[in-house]
């Protein structure tokens, strides 16, 4: 009788096992303001679903707000994914923690499983919104008012708009249809309480005289693992989207003064693994023929993976390793770096065993599972940062 009971029990336990609490990435949300009268906006809601193994994604529909219009498609393919609206409890047994039981959620199928080691399912949700509260106008003058918890927006006036007020740090970008849309990336760990007016006015249908290119929906995050400070070396992973329908190649040129090693590369959509080829000089220019400055010490590594569809693009994950004993190097007992980053999201990730010491440039800092130090950079504005680092050996 134990004997049985004993494996009734051991079969129950994958049944019975919690599922993982569902995880998220690269969160980033575009309004499109509407008719005013209607107090209607349309959302398009870009999302990886981050859980390794998950099959499904959960996005809340907030309170107060009803929804139509929706649809949702799978980034990688272009091609639509399968949704129903579901109740809190779903959502919650699908891995939403503290999901309450009268909150709605749509409860999106994902295209595959979400790979390990850094995969993810991209998704974007289409929808319209009705909220007055938060939508609405008086007279010729319209009001946007709504706290904001995706840190990368924009939002879109309606035609024939321009912009009157906006209480929030943000680019002015006017987009090519003559639309005006303000987007920022909030960098704060609390909600955007963004409050924006605007008012009808003729600003003329030429386009603009200068191209604006909108940071708050760049796409490339690179994370630096730094090595013993001696050796010089560092470890990278450089994520980044690319969506040019029949692309199939990626070119890192190497900094000069730089030496790079041990080249990968993974497809974070799918998982696989992606080849590559180190390349040098004339080589360099025929596989990047908009490079400058190439001569025949230049290096590059060129990656390939399958051309992108059309309507579709591809998560890419480069890792490599350099040396590079002028921008990484240890002076007396501490450690210093000393690089410029002009993408909007960096991390550096110190030695094991180092405590940080400077930071030239504001971060948050966090700990790593195996209790390195972290520093996050994000940068909203289209300059680069000069960020100097030190650490020292903990005692």
């Amino acid at each position: 009788m134990r004997t049985a009971l004993l494996t009734i029990a051991l079969l129950a336990g994958p049944a019975l096992a919690e599922t993982p609490p569902q995880h998220e990435a690269d969160g980033y949300t575009r309004y499109e303001l509407l008719a005013p009268e209607s107090h209607k906006f349309r959302i398009t809601y870009e999302i990886t679903a981050a859980t390794p193994g998950a099959t499904a994604y959960y996005n809340p529909i907030r309170p107060g707000s009803a929804a139509s219009d929706e649809a949702v498609f799978d980034r990688a393919t272009g091609k639509p994914l399968r949704f129903e609206e579901v109740d809190g409890d779903t959502a919650r047994a699908g891995g939403v923690r503290g999901a309450k039981s009268d909150e709605r959620f749509i409860k999106v199928t994902l295209a595959r499983p979400v790979p390990p080691d850094g995969g993810g399912g991209r998704i974007e949700i289409d929808k319209t919104y009705e909220d007055a509260p938060s939508y609405h106008g008086d007279g010729d003058t319209i009001t946007f008012d709504r706290p904001l918890g995706v840190k990368k927006n924009a939002v879109v006036l309606p035609a024939g708009y321009v912009l009157v007020s906006c209480n929030y740090p943000s680019q002015v970008i006017r987009q090519a249809d003559g639309r005006i849309a303000i987007a920022f990336w909030n960098v704060t760990p609390a909600q955007a309480p963004l409050v924006l007016t605007a008012r009808k006015a003729m600003i003329g249908t030429a386009a603009s005289a200068q191209h604006v290119e909108e940071r708050a929906h760049q796409n490339r995050n690179i994370v630096y693992y730094l090595k013993p400070p001696e050796t010089h070396a560092f470890a990278l992973t450089h994520d980044y989207t690319e969506t040019k329908a029949g692309t199939a190649t990626y070119v890192n040129i190497v900094r000069a003064g730089s030496t790079v090693s041990e080249p990968s590369a993974r497809d974070l959509d799918t998982g696989a693994t992606l080849s590559y080829e180190l390349v040098k000089g004339d080589a360099v220019k025929r596989a990047e023929p908009d490079a400058k400055d190439i001569d025949a010490t230049t290096t590059a590594v060129v990656f390939h993976y399958p051309p992108i569809p059309q309507g579709g693009s591809r998560r890419l994950r480069f890792a490599e390793t350099y040396t590079d004993p002028v921008r990484y190097t240890l002076v007396g007992d501490e450690l210093v770096w000393h690089r410029a980053f002009g993408r909007a999201d960096n991390a550096i990730v110190l030695p094991a065993g180092w405590e940080l010491t400077n930071s030239s440039i504001p971060a948050t800092v966090s700990r790593t599972p195996d209790n390195r130090v972290r520093l996050d950079f994000l940068n909203p504005r289209p300059d680069e940062i000069d960020v100097i680092v030190t650490a020292r050996k903990a005692g």
